[in-house]
This record gives C-alpha cells, sequence and structure tokens, in this order.
C-alpha cells in the first residue's frame, strides 16, 4: 500500500494501515509498556504562578517539535518574540500542496516537510504557506502575521541530517522573509556536520553525525545557548551550577481534548530568582522518541537550556506529548503538526490558536504570568 492513497482510507482503516506500515513497530510495542509504567508523577502538583513576562516569550524545538515551535510563533505571534527551528518547517507545511477537503497532511508530513528528495516532491513554498497563514489570520483563527516582522529566528540544519533536510528548513527562512522579518534578526546554521538531533559540548552524547536515540548529539556546540543568546541578544554567561529548581506539573488542567496525546505531566526549570522577580519564558518542544517514556529526564536537563536560563532570569516550560499507540496514532510521541489530534481529520484544527497542544501550552504560559499565590 502506497502513502499517497492513506488520505481517501475511512479514520479507523488509515490507523490500521499506520500500524503495519510505521517504521519502528518494534518502539511502538515498547511505547505501550512504557505509557502503562509512567505514573510516578500522575499526581504531580499544579503549574505554581510566577508573574511571568510573556512579552519576552520565546519558543524552541528539535523535529516535530520544530515543526510545534514554528506552528505555535505563527499561531500565537502576538505573544512570542522568537523561536529557535533545529530541522523544522514551515508553518502549515502539512497543509500544501492540495486544497480542501483533499489535503493530505499525513502524506505532506512524511513527504514534503521531511526528506522531499527522497520521496521524489517539491519542498513547501513559503509563499504558499504564508497566504495560507493570512489567511488564517483575517479569520482570527491565529494572530495577525504583521507580528512576525518583530520576531528573531533561529534556525538549523545539520549536513548529515537525512530526516528533515535543508529544503525544508529554508523554506522557514523564505517564510519570514516574505512576511517582512528583517535578514538581520534571522540567524540560519546549516554547516556542521550533525545529524538529526540537538546539539551539545558533552561527550557524553552521541556523536555529531549520528542520528540515533536520545537525538542529543555532542557536536562541541552548546545549541541550546546559541539558540537563546539569538533570540535574547542581552544575556549573560551560562551558569556553572544550578541554583534553581527543576518542577514536575501536571498539564491534564490544561487539556482540553481526550485525544491530545499529552503526558499527564510536564516539566520547568524555575531559576531563583524568578521566585521573587518577574521573569522571561522559553518553551521547549521534544523531538519525537524524545519523550520520557523514551529517554527518561535526558531533553530537560541535559540539553543546556537549564544553565543559560539560570544565570539570565529566563523560565524554561517543558510541556510533554506521550506516545499513543491508539487513536490518536501517535506511536514515537510527537507533537501535531498533520491533524492526529482532530476529531474530523478533513478539517483539522492542529495550526490555529484552538488545537487542543496549542491552547494548552499557551495555557500553561498564561499561568506561569498570573500573579504569585493565585489559583
Amino acid at each position: 500500500m502506497s502513502f499517497l492513497h492513506l488520505s481517501a482510507l475511512p479514520t479507523t482503516v488509515l490507523a490500521a494501515s499506520l500500524l503495519v506500515l510505521a517504521p519502528d513497530g518494534a518502539h511502538a510495542a515498547k511505547a505501550v509498556t512504557a505509557v502503562k509504567a509512567a505514573s510516578a508523577h500522575k499526581n504531580a502538583p499544579a503549574l505554581p504562578a510566577y508573574q511571568a513576562d510573556l512579552s519576552q516569550t520565546s519558543v524552541s524545538g528539535l523535529s516535530s517539535g520544530g515543526f510545534m515551535a514554528a506552528q505555535f510563533a505563527v499561531a500565537y505571534s502576538a505573544t512570542v518574540a522568537g523561536a529557535g527551528i533545529i530541522a523544522g518547517g514551515p508553518y502549515f507545511c502539512s497543509g500544501q500542496p492540495g486544497r480542501f477537503p483533499f489535503i493530505a497532511y499525513l502524506t505532506n508530513a512524511l513527504t514534503t516537510c521531511m526528506n522531499p528528495g527522497s520521496a521524489q516532491v517539491a519542498p513547501p513554498v513559503a509563499s504558499e504557506l504564508l497566504r495560507a497563514a493570512n489567511d488564517f489570520a483575517r479569520a482570527r483563527l491565529i494572530d495577525d502575521t504583521a507580528n512576525l516582522k518583530r520576531q528573531r529566528v533561529y534556525l538549523f540544519s545539520g549536513t548529515k541530517d537525512q530526516t528533515v533536510t535543508r529544503p525544508v528548513v529554508e523554506q522557514v527562512e523564505k517564510f519570514y522573509q516574505l512576511a517582512g522579518t528583517p535578514a538581520a534578526q534571522i540567524r540560519f546554521i546549516d554547516t556542521l556536520v550533525a545529524g538529526h538531533a540537538i546539539l551539545t559540548d558533552s561527550n557524553q552524547d552521541k556523536p555529531c553525525a549520528t542520528t540515533e536515540s536520545p537525538f542529543i548529539n555532542d557536536c562541541d556546540y552548546v545549541q541550546a545557548g546559541d539558540i537563546l543568546q539569538h533570540l535574547y541578544p542581552d544575556l549573560q554567561p551560562a551558569s556553572n551550577a544550578l541554583t534553581g529548581k527543576l518542577i514536575a506539573f501536571n498539564q491534564r488542567s490544561f487539556i482540553q481534548n481526550a485525544y491530545s496525546s499529552m503526558h499527564h505531566t510536564g516539566y520547568a526549570y524555575i531559576p531563583k530568582a524568578c521566585d521573587s522577580e518577574s521573569c522571561r519564558v522559553h518553551v521547549v518542544f521534544h523531538g519525537c522518541l524524545q519523550t520520557t517514556q523514551a529517554i527518561g529526564d535526558r531533553f530537560y536537563t541535559s540539553t543546556g537550556y537549564n544553565q543559560v536560563a539560570d544565570a539570565n532570569k529566563i523560565i524554561v516550560l517543558y510541556p510533554q506529548v506521550e506516545p499513543s499507540p491508539v487513536y490518536p496514532y501517535n506511536p514515537k510521541g510527537c507533537w501535531d503538526f498533520w491533524g492526529y489530534t482532530s476529531i474530523n481529520p478533513i478539517d483539522p484544527n492542529f495550526y490555529r490558536k484552538s488545537g487542543t497542544q496549542m491552547a494548552a501550552v499557551k495555557g500553561m504560559l498564561d499561568r506561569l504570568a498570573a500573579r504569585r499565590g493565585s489559583r
């Protein structure tokens, strides 16, 4: 069966087909066991309020997290001041090509938005995606795209990355250029011999050119620091020793859809200064196969964000997806950039402010910005 025919199938048949066609069935089976076992933080406390300054909110992410960062930055552009996109594509990437109601979102996500050359299809077209974003903004489904002009943007594509290739990432740059974002606010790194991963300067991580779990590679480059330095040019050097605290919190109160594929627990790093001062917030979206079920605490403790945040009064929010082996079918714990959380796959809402995962993360930001001591 070809993926090109999947969009014509009923939802139940499509889910069954994906169970057979998924490229890593063994991991999906492990994910089922892991989901059942992952209950240590099921009764985590509510996310505290810190009177955070949301006017300087920024986001970043790898792979599906990169797509989610791009998606969130456009949909909530009135809130987001900057975005770091590692091996991710432009807003609404899976919505093009095609016209309603025949858009094959899943097919596009797996081909156009990943390795279009290998799939023998064209890369996404930034001008068409920006046109769609403008239409959505006029319909008030997302914020005004004029806000994109003020955003700072970091982009990365490793030369050994064959999962999400450079032609996809470069369309993010073109998207922002067409939106009027000044060139000085866009930083595109594409010369490192890196695989599909977030990069560190730790010899405990995978070799730079590899693409394998946990997708955290030692490239003698602290990517989290470079992202934050571009998004916030006034940063101080990273802390050698953390003085803040890492908290687990209950995500369920922010999730309004039973089909969210979001974990019951999220995490946040809170610098000590933020207990009494108003801090900025940076949201980090993990990639596929980087959930707590797959790699434990590696993503939110060892990617380098916390050390930079600690010295610069930045709260780091780490929302969490979980693998879902049945509907919504998400066996690798990816963020939704093609519509798996939508009840109606023909008319999904993943790209809108009202999208299940998008609205949940915005709710977390609003909670962090609430008055201290409020409930």
